[in-house]
Parts: structure tokens; C-alpha cells; sequence
């Protein structure tokens, strides 16, 4: 049984149920993430959630799957656009649809898999447990931009434990990444939870540390904001080397927005 599994399904729940209410044209407004619009997020999180589920079921049918993803964009397309036509321009509230019924397929696939369980990616080999989280994380990440387009802040939960955990385990990635040497020691990271409760990584250090709410270094470490569009509280060389350029998801390097670019349009209650 795997835990991660349940958070994905209600990540993806509450995404749903900020979507639902829309009107269709509203699918097609951009948001602040590259311009994509709230279709091509919805895109994104099926093509990638059914990648998931071929990846832990079918390993041959992954492959096949993501190869059609690849010769599109080798023959020019962009992602948002080869993402399209391999779901055959669904948009709007088909896509709406189409998307539930996928995040309900993945999150029954993974609840009742091995957590141990190798599956292949378009990067290294993972375990299962580690999949699904990389699906919660996406879903919050890319939620992320929707929920600023409509304005709405979000009422974030102790799930994004997992988002923040993979933030924690990708600190030698965001830096080897860059071809940069990693820089030690890693820093001591104390986060506020929704919840009340604090979370802590690392050796304790007054001079190396990250301190602040959960919500927002999980933010900085999915890219969704910019380190000085929060109010976290980073002491030492590591910690604000890491800050200034932390990326928890694989792929090539990707820069943080820049600050001010990013955050909810006029605020209403989620």
C-alpha cells in the first residue's frame, strides 16, 4: 500500500474542484507559467499521469507512449503542442473530464502497488512510492499557476510534505545539474507545516539554515516562486546558493521565475 497515493488523489481532487466551476473560455487563458494556458496544464498532468501508470503496469507500452512524445518534438513541435495532438486537441471540459477519470486510474494503480517496485522514467529508473510523489508534486507545482491565474489562495495541507521531502533529497541535483560542485554542509531546514507542526532536515545549524513555512520552500524548490517573493529565512552560503536556484524536478536546468512574476491575481478564498 502506498500512502503518497491518497495525497496524489486528493491534490488532484482539490485541483478539480477549483477548475470545475470555469467557464469554458476560460481554458484557454494564459496563466503566468511560460504563458500555458489552463488547457495546456490539464494536458500535461493526464499525458503524464497515464505515463506513470504504463511505466509501473506496462513498461514496453511507456516507451512506445513517450517515443510518440519525443518524435513530435524532434520534429518541432513544442511540448505544449506534440501534448495536443497526442491527445487529439481535447480541451475545455472534455479535458476536464478525461483528466479525472486518469488521476483516479493512477492514484488506484499506485494505492495498491509495491512501494518498492523499480519503474523505468524518462530519467533514472525509481521506486513506485517515489513515482507517485513525483505526480503529487507535479499536480501541486503546475495546480500552482491555476490557482494564481483565478486569483484564488491556496489552503495547501500536511501532504506537501512529500513536494517538500523531494525538495530536500534533490539539494545535490540542483547543483550537479548545473555542472557545479555540490556546496556543504547542507543547510538546516526548519518548516511550519499547515498543520502547526514543525518539520526538520539536516544536521541543526544556526549559520547554515532554511526556516519558514512549508508552503513556500515547496514553492521555491518547485519553481513556482521566486526565494524573494517569500518570506523564508536563509542563513549561510549553501542555503542561499540553493535558494537562488533549487529544482526538484529532473530535466534540463530551469530557471526560477523571476521575483514578482509570479503570484495569485486578485485574492479570493479557496
Amino acid at each position: 500500500m502506498i500512502e503518497e497515493a491518497q495525497d496524489f488523489l486528493q491534490e488532484s481532487i482539490a485541483l478539480h474542484e477549483l477548475v470545475a466551476p470555469i467557464e469554458e473560455a476560460d481554458y484557454a487563458r494564459p496563466t503566468q507559467f511560460k504563458a500555458w494556458r489552463v488547457d495546456d496544464v490539464l494536458q500535461h498532468l493526464h499525458f503524464f499521469n497515464q505515463a506513470a501508470v504504463y511505466s509501473l503496469q506496462e513498461p514496453a507500452r511507456f516507451h512506445e507512449f513517450y517515443a510518440g512524445l519525443n518524435a513530435k518534438r524532434e520534429g518541432g513541435l513544442s511540448s505544449v503542442a506534440a501534448t495536443d495532438e497526442l491527445l487529439g486537441g481535447v480541451r475545455g471540459r472534455a479535458l476536464l473530464k478525461l483528466w479525472r477519470e486518469g488521476f483516479e486510474q493512477t492514484a488506484a494503480a499506485f494505492a495498491s502497488a509495491d512501494p518498492r517496485q523499480r519503474v523505468i522514467w524518462v530519467g533514472p529508473d525509481m521506486s513506485a512510492r517515489s513515482s507517485i510523489s513525483a505526480r503529487l508534486m507535479e499536480t501541486w507545482a503546475h495546480g500552482q499557476a491555476i490557482y494564481d491565474l483565478l486569483g484564488v489562495v491556496r489552503r495547501n495541507t500536511d501532504r506537501i510534505r512529500s513536494v517538500a521531502m523531494m525538495g530536500i533529497n534533490t539539494y545535490e541535483w540542483s547543483f550537479r545539474n548545473r555542472g557545479e560542485s555540490v556546496p556543504l554542509p547542507k543547510p538546516h531546514v526548519v518548516l511550519t507545516a499547515s498543520s502547526g507542526a514543525v518539520w526538520r532536515w539536516n544536521d541543526p545549524s544556526d549559520e547554515h539554515r532554511i526556516e519558514g513555512l512549508a508552503e513556500e520552500f515547496c514553492q521555491v524548490v518547485t519553481q513556482v516562486r521566486n526565494i524573494k517573493d517569500t518570506r523564508l529565512v536563509v542563513k549561510g552560503e549553501s542555503a542561499t546558493r540553493w535558494m537562488a536556484q533549487a529544482q526538484c524536478f529532473a530535466g534540463p536546468v530551469q530557471p526560477p521565475p523571476l521575483p514578482g512574476t509570479r503570484g495569485p491575481r486578485p485574492h479570493k478564498s479557496s
